[in-house]
């Protein structure tokens, strides 16, 4: 059996003066009347002009080099951002996928020409991406993809679709991971490639898929004999399946993969100090502690990306223990507190456990099944 190693990593002494600036910045939003916290921020909360100016405050790109429009901080600094923002429960989703993944996915297989283009307009909150994963048919299947893409003269053609794609509404790009040679039953992994796909060109369609809230973030995606450019491939031809499984460890590992539901706790824990809910308190106290033991996991494994050190297994492990984790919280809110849920409603506690309810059924969804997820730990710790 293999054993599971994750550091134990402290944030450095600059996090403190960071998280203040970063604090300040948000009392100062909401004050304005700019913005409102929400739960499942990184997701739903979608403000174009917020992504602009936490651009403007250098914390976007945060880590990437300055030639490329980053600001060359440290991996701990920017998780101190994220986590406030999260926290917080800022509009943070218009960027989030370009700032998170699809950035780094450029800096360690894109081109030059690819990293010039694209990398200073993300790190400015100009330039949104979206994830093409998720096929019909396919289930949790990722290697059953059909999408194909067919070599043509300057390029290529896509045809295929993909489901429950974030953001693909708002988004400027998507990176599709797409077949670019026939299905081989010994190795389905092989001949899949990733392509950056331009969301204004000719044969895209996008359809909504609405939430029960009537919200609006997941999509259907269609390619009808897309035109993709030479220079829009990214690494190499066939190396999709190994790009894409080391793009899923900044995906799972993060602190939104348990703090979807943080403003709801920070309301609950208030209501229940009011009330002097003393059996709600011990059980949140509970909470709080598992909350202290993802983060510092969590931290651990943003240091390890840092260091370019495979982190898929414990990355799927924060993912599978975060989420069961911030759908509890609504399930304690639901216990503890009289409160009707309501998105409609001016009442912060109704109104955050509403979008939490409506919005947790997801969360162990998205970014790969519990199922999956067991899948890949048991398979890389108990490896005979």
């Amino acid at each position: 059996m293999n054993i599971l190693e994750v550091p134990a990593v402290s944030l450095p002494m600059e996090a403190d003066e960071l998280r203040r600036q970063v604090r300040d910045f948000l009392t100062n939003e909401l004050q304005a009347g700019r913005i409102e916290s929400n739960c499942d921020c990184w997701l739903s909360g979608f403000s174009a002009d917020f992504s602009k100016r936490l651009g403007d405050m250098g914390w976007i790109g945060m880590t990437w080099p300055a030639e490329y429009g980053g600001h060359e901080r440290s991996s701990l600094e920017r998780y101190t951002v994220i986590e406030e923002l999260l926290a917080f429960g800022a509009p943070v989703a218009g960027h989030w996928i370009a700032d998170r993944q699809s950035g780094p996915l450029l800096l360690k297989y894109g081109t030059e020409e690819q990293k010039r283009h694209f990398l200073p307009r993300i790190a400015k909150g100009e330039c949104f991406f979206c994830i093409g994963l998720s096929e019909p048919n396919a289930g949790s299947d990722l290697a059953a993809i059909q999408t194909r893409a067919t070599k043509t003269k300057g390029g290529w053609i896509l045809n295929g679709s993909k489901i429950w794609t974030s953001g693909a509404h708002f988004s400027h790009y998507m990176i599709a991971l797409c077949r670019t040679d026939d299905l081989d039953t010994q190795n389905r992994h092989a001949g899949m490639s990733q392509m950056i796909v331009d969301l204004s060109s000719d044969g895209v369609t996008i359809r909504p898929i609405l939430l029960m809230t009537g919200e609006h973030h997941f999509n259907e995606v269609f390619f009808d004999d897309v035109f993709i450019p030479d220079n829009r491939l990214i690494g190499l031809e066939g190396e999709g399946w190994v790009q894409s499984m080391a793009e899923l460890a900044y995906e799972r590992s993060g602190p939104e993969r348990f703090l979807s539901t943080y403003p709801l706790l920070n309301e609950l824990t208030n209501f229940l100090l009011e009330k002097e809910e003393h059996e709600g308190l011990l059980v949140i106290s509970r909470l709080t502690a598992r909350l202290w033991s993802l983060r510092n996991l969590s931290i651990g494994i943003a240091d390890q990306l840092d260091k370019d050190v495979p982190s898929d297994i414990s990355a799927a492990l924060v993912k599978d223990m975060g989420t069961q984790f911030e759908q509890e919280i609504a399930d304690l809110a639901r216990e503890y507190t009289s409160v009707i849920p309501s998105v409609q409603s001016s009442d912060r506690l109704s109104r955050l456990l509403a979008e939490s309810i409506l919005q947790s059924p997801g969360f162990t969804l998205r970014g790969g099944t519990t199922e999956i997820l067991r899948g890949i730990i048991a398979k890389g710790v108990f490896k005979a």
